[in-house]
């Protein structure tokens, strides 16, 4: 941080006198403390359980605030890019930091079409792997497998191979994941067709060809593009720490997006969307009404999956248009998702109660997700998968921003030891 970004300074009081401690103020007002004095002024260090009020870094990438209910990806609002945008788009604001001249957008589409290929003996490195297991697991290993394909882009230090992996990581991603799927379900996979935008050709490496088409047809690839965009970053999030933790060691970008997806791959994290599809498929066996449900809730006998958020203490910014987009493509599905129509209940019910209101447990992005996913027939173990392929321009943007930031180094957190004091092993004392 630059002296002239310091505003003030906050005075801590301790035992062996007063340290000044310089505070920052980022670009919406709000002040960080910095502490990098303390330790070596006063010998101690601070106590901040899952780091919710520790900043580990300075970033120009994503703002949020949780109580306004704010999200804006390089200073533009989710709304509007979820609206007027692409996800191929928004992929470029994050990793180069503006929105590109429509010559620029060409030439990054034209790239990812053109390394969307994965090597054969990587097919078969895929097409060798359990079929049974989870996708997410898979996805990881062959992240991290790329590094050996691709090593004349595996140095953190040269600008023009982290160029070369970001797109080969943007392109390659959705191959993998479709490839995946297919074997999951014993069918062939099918080649990237250079001719397709990106989530045209995902789907069609997933699905095939015309498994869908007319207005539910394109309902669906919206779908896929604005979940996409709505996961595309959302700050230091477990798996985005994970990123930038690993990639603090010169750890090469292949490596450090692969630990991202093993965090993402964790319930608390990216199954979140899953586990609301299971809690209503849970309320819709048992035959329970939704109002006995929020009862039960409210005795903490069980959990109401996709409400609330770790930041948002308002309404999620992204889940009105999921929510609208739902309610769209189940409208104009031959087989309607009866789980819709009990999220909508259940939805309803909870912003009538004020003990969720009060609590401001409102539905986050993940309420509906699961809910689409499965109308367009995505297994739920693949709903991680998408979320991943959505948070890897986020992914790669912090990233490379890690690598060009001053104040850069190796994370190495402290701790408060509470074990046990110095013992004498026996014999030795």
């Amino acid at each position: 941080m630059s002296d002239d970004e310091k505003e003030r300074t906050v005075e801590l009081h301790h035992e062996g006198g007063t340290l000044e401690l310089p505070v920052f103020t980022g670009t919406e007002g709000e002040r960080t403390i910095e502490l990098k004095p303390l330790l070596g002024s006063t010998g101690m260090t601070t106590l901040d359980p899952g780091f919710g009020n520790t900043a580990s870094c300075s970033s120009k990438i994503t703002y949020i605030d949780g109580d306004a209910g704010i999200l804006r990806y390089r200073g533009y609002p989710i709304q509007d890019l979820a609206v007027g945008s692409t996800f191929v788009e928004v992929a470029y604001l994050l990793i180069y930091g503006e929105l590109p001249e429509p010559g620029k957008l060409k030439e990054f589409s034209d790239k990812l079409r053109e390394n969307a290929d994965i090597p054969n003996d990587m097919g078969t490195l895929i097409d060798a792997l359990p079929r049974n297991g989870h996708p997410m697991a898979l996805m990881s290993s062959m992240t991290n497998t790329l590094a050996g394909y691709y090593e004349d882009s595996t140095d953190p230090g040269d600008e023009e191979q982290i160029e070369l992996a970001t797109i080969r990581l943007m392109a390659k991603l959705p191959t993998i994941a479709a490839r995946i799927y297919r074997n999951s379900i014993g069918e062939a996979p099918i080649a990237p067709d250079p001719s397709l935008d990106y989530v045209e050709n995902f789907v069609r490496m997933t699905f095939g060809d015309g498994r869908v088409d007319g207005e539910l047809g394109e309902l669906f690839h919206k779908a896929v593009d604005l979940l996409l965009i709505l996961h595309a970053d959302h700050e230091l999030n477990c798996s985005t720490a994970t990123v930038r933790v690993v990639g603090s060691s010169k750890a090469d970008i292949f490596a450090s997006i692969a630990s991202g997806i093993s965090a993402l791959s964790g319930p608390s994290h990216g199954g979140a969307n899953q586990a609301v599809l299971e809690m209503l498929e849970d309320i819709r066996n048992s035959g329970v009404s939704v109002e006995d449900y929020l009862e039960r809730v409210k005795n903490r006998e069980v959990r109401l999956m996709g409400f609330g958020h770790r930041v948002y203490k308002n309404f999620d910014p992204r889940s009105k248009e999921i929510k609208e987009l739902a309610g769209q493509i189940l409208d104009r599905h031959d087989n309607p998702e009866e789980l819709f129509e009990l999220a909508l209940k259940l939805e309803a019910a909870a912003l009538k109660d004020p003990y969720f209101t009060d609590r401001k447990l409102y539905p986050n992005v993940d309420f509906f997700t699961g809910v689409i996913y499965r109308a367009m027939g995505f297994p739920t173990n693949m709903f991680t998968v998408l979320f991943t392929l959505g948070r890897l321009p986020g992914w790669i943007a912090h990233y490379r921003e890690q690598l060009h930031d001053p104040a850069f180094r190796i994370a190495r957190p402290r701790q408060h030891y509470v074990g046990s004091a110095e013992r004498r092993y026996p014999g030795q004392g």
